[in-house]
């Protein structure tokens, strides 16, 4: 009888540290958890961090101190702050981007500050992603460390990261706690990463449709890329091995990569080309090109066949009209601008119209 109860005995002393050991409750966290996100371009940055309240406490020198330190627990003897509560704080790249103009590899990292008394910070990015807090901070493990300038913000009683000046490159993380901001400038290389996106799809079933060969060659015309690719892609659009298919569209878009590559001839070819592809609304478009790059022969040829071709288009007038005075050309600009008003123009054309006139004085 002794035996079973000690076996018995046993049998619960298992169980007990079983379920102590391996139990997760969901219970409601002190500091609630949160992610807040941002896209630039096409990349994706986003920061997991627990929110602790201020609650009256004195934060700065005190609740969090200032320097490295040793927090009394774990293996770091020297530990910067977690830049919130809880488990780590961090940051996750969704690709190569800079932080603070130092950069930095696609993926996780833990985001740690070291707080000065002086408005001063360094932020540190670790490789130590899933340690808890920085209570095992190894500087060995840095991935990244930059020195910012701390800001003063209005109270916030709940620590909160927020993106500030989100523009085409770049955004701004700024951590705000009580009265004090740690702003931390995220850019992203977009263009060369949209390129580099379409490069690997082309590869695959992307590549066989006529019009990404064409959506990324007007990318890289219009945001800075290779024009040779650029040219490339085009004409892969315009003659590729799996279709062949000359457009108004991929054709006036090789006349103008032409232009950018200084190629004028093959340029003005093309756009005449185009031209004859071209309906009412592109005419009217390349019409206003060729005024762009002084070229003002093709301009008119191009408002006066979208003249002969749609002789009511108040429209048209008003284009061959602009184009006359851009020349100086006054008497031929009031001529077609006031056939334009005698159409009965919608209102964007008549306003276009009647400035003119009176710019010229003819109203």
């Amino acid at each position: 009888m002794k035996n079973n109860k000690l076996t018995t005995f046993c049998m619960l002393l298992v169980l007990t540290f079983s379920f102590s050991a391996f139990a997760q409750l969901n219970t409601p966290r002190g500091s609630q958890q949160a992610t807040v996100s941002q896209r630039v371009g096409v990349s994706d940055v986003s920061i997991t961090y627990s929110r602790p309240s201020v609650n009256g406490r004195e934060i700065w020198g005190k609740l969090v101190p200032y320097g490295m330190n040793n927090l009394g627990f774990g293996t770091a003897t020297e530990a910067p702050w977690r830049a919130g509560a809880n488990e780590n704080t961090t940051i996750t790249f969704s690709h190569n981007a800079k932080v603070e103009g130092k950069p930095i590899k696609a993926g996780t990292y833990g985001l740690h500050f070291e707080v000065n008394a002086d408005n001063t910070a360094t932020l540190i990015l670790s490789h130590d992603a899933e340690a808890w807090g920085s209570f095992f901070y190894d500087k060995s493990n840095d991935a990244l460390r930059a020195d910012i300038k701390t800001l003063t913000v209005p109270h916030h009683e709940l620590l909160t990261f927020e993106f500030n000046n989100v523009d085409a490159n770049t955004a701004t993380a700024t951590l705000a706690w009580e009265k004090k901001g740690f702003p931390i400038n995220v850019s992203f290389d977009v263009t060369e990463i949209v390129l580099n996106d379409f490069r690997t799809k082309f590869k695959g079933q992307d590549g066989f449709q006529r019009q990404n060969w064409e959506q990324a060659a007007r990318y890289a015309l219009n945001n800075g890329g290779d024009l040779n690719e650029a040219l490339s892609w085009v004409d892969a659009a315009i003659a590729g091995q799996f279709f062949s298919q000359k457009t108004f569209n991929n054709v006036a878009l090789k006349g103008q990569i032409l232009y950018k590559l200084g190629k004028t001839e093959e340029y003005a070819a093309l756009t005449d080309e185009a031209a004859a592809m071209a309906n009412t609304n592109q005419l009217n478009n390349l019409g206003y090109q060729m005024i762009a790059v002084k070229d003002f022969d093709r301009a008119l040829k191009y408002f006066k066949q979208n003249i002969a071709n749609n002789p009511t288009n108040a429209n048209c007038y008003d284009s061959l009209g602009e184009c006359y005075k851009i020349m100086g050309d006054k008497k031929n600009a009031i001529k077609n601008l006031k056939k334009s008003l005698s159409l009965n123009p919608p209102a964007n054309v008549k306003a276009n119209s009647e400035k003119l006139l009176k710019e010229l004085g003819a109203m």
